[in-house]
């Protein structure tokens, strides 16, 4: 977590990036195939996907260089990120950002199986599950996540 402009957030503030842990653990497969299916329409190592929780949650994207910016910005901060998306393997891994309130998370994980596998056994293109998704984030965070 990088919390940006605020020392150290409180407790209580940091309890989006526990429910984004939870999500993304109990809907591991469906990110998985997600992360493929973009990866496939894509194929731009370039474009880096996300969840932002404000106002309501939904899947975006942005560029590298866009991140790479926001690194120079919050004094190297994000070099880490920068890194593990250098080295992202899309075959074997999932990375996503997660957004909210000047703070960014890390979702990154390998599933099991590989994501080429969950795509294949989900069987539903990223059109259909976004919404899916974003639907079932919503449930998580049904109000603006502040």
């Amino acid at each position: 977590m990088f919390n940006f402009g605020t020392p150290q957030t409180p407790p209580e503030e940091q309890a989006w990036r526990q429910q984004l842990d939870y999500f993304a653990e109990t809907h591991q497969r469906e990110l998985a195939a997600l992360a493929w299916g973009l990866w496939q329409e894509h194929q731009d190592p370039e474009t880096i996907f996300g969840i932002d929780l404000r106002p309501r949650p939904h899947f975006v994207s942005f560029t590298k260089s866009a991140l790479v910016t926001l690194n120079e910005k919050v004094g190297n901060h994000l070099q880490e990120i920068l890194g593990l998306i250098d080295g992202y393997k899309p075959d074997a891994e999932v990375l996503m950002l997660g957004i909210g309130r000047g703070q960014i998370k890390l979702i990154y994980f390998a599933p099991d199986p590989a994501p080429p596998l969950c795509f294949e056994q989900v069987n539903q293109e990223p059109e259909s599950l976004l919404p899916l998704l974003e639907e079932r984030l919503a449930e998580l965070f049904p109000i603006e996540c502040d």
